[in-house]
C-alpha cells in the first residue's frame, strides 16, 4: 500500500492548470463546497528562492565601477557611478560596487541593511553548460550528476517537525524543479486560479460521488486514494474557500505583470492564507545574454528591473509577515569579463546574488574580489568563484529554517559560512 507521503513525493499532488471553479472534478467540487475551512497551521518561518536561469551577468547588476580593468574590459558596457547626465548611472552602494540603475527598487532596502550581496558566487565546478550547472546547483552536489534529490527537498526533510502539510513547499513553476525532486513531500502548481488535482492510479474517481469529504474518503476502494486523499482534499478545500482570484495585494501594491511577479504575487497569497508553507521556488528566464545585453536600457535591464521590482512588490505586500520570510536568488553562472563581438558576454564562471529579509545581514556586499586583471581570471576569462554558492544557501537555511545538519543538506561540503545572516 502506498503511504500518503509516497503518493505526494511520487508527485501524486501536481495543481496545474484546468479550471479553477469549472476544471475541478465534480465529485471533489461537491465534496469540498460544504466543508467549513480550518486553518489550524498558523505563521511559520518561510524561505522564499528565485532561479535566475539563464546566468546573470553579476558584474552589470553589481559593478565594481573602480576597477579600471573592467572598464578596459567592456568598452560599450561598462557603466559608471559619476553623474554625467548623458544616461543613467550606477546607484552607489560603498565607493567601489554600484548597482544597475534599473534596480533602484532595492536601495532602500540595502540601506535600510535588509538586503545582502554576495558577490563572486559559483560553483566549484567549472562547467559552462546551463543544463549541467543548474542541476548542479539544484541538487546541491556540484561533482555527483546522479544524486537523486534536491537541496530543497532535504531541506523540508531536516525541518525537525512532523506537521508538514500539502503546502509546506511549493514550485510556483509549470514543471517540478530539480531541487524539489527527492522523497519529502513538494507542490508544483502553474496557477492558484486555474487548477486540479491528479491523482495517479485512480483514474475512476472522478465518476464517484459524495457529500462530504468523509462519506468520499471513506467510500474510496483504493488504497492509494484512501491512504493519500485526505491530504490532497485538505489542499483544494483551501485553494477553493480562499478568493484567489480577486486578492488585493496589501498597502496598495501593484506587482508587475510579468511571470514573476505573477508568481511571487501568488506566494504571498499562500503566506497571508498560513497554509503550513516553509518553502517557496519560483524562476526568472531570460538571463542568457550572448545578444546586445545593453547598458541602462534593453534585455539586461528589463530583467534586473523586473527582479528588484518584483522582489519589492511582493516584501511591501507581505506587512506583518515581513519578520517570517527571507528571499535568497541564485543563477547558475555569470558571464565573462570581456565583452563579447555581439554587445554581449557569454558563459563564465561567478555572479552574485541577491539575500533579503529583517534577519539578513545587509547594507554589505559580502564576498571576495580581485581586481579584474588577466592574472586574476579564472581561465584567463572570468570572475574567479570565490564563495561555494553552499556555503550562502546553508547558513540562509540554518537561519531561517532552523536546518542545521549540513552533511545532509549538502553532502561532501565542509566550507564555512561566510555571515550573510545576522546571528
Amino acid at each position: 500500500m502506498v503511504s500518503r507521503r509516497g503518493f505526494l513525493r511520487s508527485g501524486g499532488l501536481a495543481l496545474m492548470g484546468v479550471g479553477l471553479m469549472g476544471g475541478i472534478p465534480g465529485f471533489l467540487a461537491e465534496a469540498v463546497a460544504g466543508e467549513q475551512l480550518i486553518n489550524p497551521y498558523g505563521k511559520r518561518k518561510v524561505l522564499v528562492c528565485i532561479f535566475q536561469r539563464g546566468a546573470m551577468d553579476g558584474l552589470m547588476a553589481v559593478t565594481p565601477f573602480t576597477d579600471e580593468y573592467l572598464k578596459a574590459a567592456r568598452p560599450n558596457l561598462f557603466m559608471s557611478a559619476a553623474k554625467t547626465g548623458t544616461g543613467a548611472s550606477l546607484i552607489d552602494l560603498d565607493g567601489h560596487y554600484g548597482l544597475h540603475p534599473s534596480m533602484q527598487a532595492f536601495e532602500p532596502m540595502f540601506r535600510e541593511k535588509r538586503l545582502g550581496i554576495v558577490h563572486g558566487i559559483g560553483s566549484p565546478n567549472n562547467t559552462r553548460s546551463h543544463f549541467d550547472a543548474q542541476d548542479y546547483m539544484e541538487s546541491g552536489t556540484p561533482f555527483n550528476k546522479g544524486t537523486a534529490s534536491g537541496w530543497l527537498n532535504r531541506a523540508v526533510g531536516l525541518l525537525g517537525h512532523d506537521a508538514i502539510t500539502p503546502f509546506t513547499a511549493v514550485s510556483l513553476t509549470s514543471a517540478m524543479p530539480r531541487s524539489f525532486y527527492g522523497d519529502n513531500p513538494t507542490v508544483s502548481i502553474s496557477n492558484l486560479q486555474d487548477f486540479a488535482i491528479q491523482m495517479r492510479g485512480n483514474p475512476g474517481a472522478a465518476n464517484m460521488a459524495a457529500k462530504s469529504f468523509e462519506d468520499l474518503y471513506d467510500k474510496t476502494s483504493t488504497g492509494l486514494l484512501h491512504d493519500t486523499g485526505k491530504e490532497s482534499f485538505d489542499a483544494v478545500k483551501m485553494l477553493q474557500k480562499a478568493d484567489v482570484k480577486n486578492y488585493k495585494p496589501a498597502n496598495n501594491v501593484v506587482y508587475p505583470t510579468s511571470a514573476l511577479g505573477n508568481s511571487l504575487k501568488q506566494i504571498a497569497q499562500l503566506i497571508k492564507m498560513e497554509v503550513g508553507m516553509e518553502v517557496a521556488f519560483t524562476e526568472s528566464n531570460g538571463w542568457d545574454t550572448h545578444y546586445s545585453q545593453g547598458t541602462d536600457n534593453g534585455i539586461f535591464a528589463r530583467n534586473v528591473g523586473d527582479l528588484s521590482s518584483s522582489m519589492m512588490a511582493f516584501w511591501n505586500d507581505l506587512s506583518a509577515y515581513q519578520d517570517d520570510v527571507t528571499v535568497m536568488t541564485m543563477t547558475e553562472f555569470g558571464r565573462t569579463v570581456h565583452q563579447n563581438g555581439t554587445g554581449g558576454t557569454d558563459h563564465g564562471r561567478a555572479s552574485c546574488n541577491f539575500i533579503l529579509g529583517n534577519n539578513v545581514n545587509g547594507g554589505l556586499v559580502h564576498g571576495k574580489m580581485q581586481p579584474l586583471a588577466n592574472e586574476n581570471l579564472e581561465d584567463g576569462r572570468d570572475l574567479a568563484v570565490t564563495t561555494d554558492f553552499r556555503s550562502v544557501f546553508s547558513e540562509v537555511a540554518d537561519r531561517q529554517l532552523k536546518v542545521t545538519n549540513n552533511r545532509v543538506l549538502f553532502p561532501d561540503w565542509k566550507g564555512e559560512k561566510i555571515g550573510v545572516m545576522r546571528a
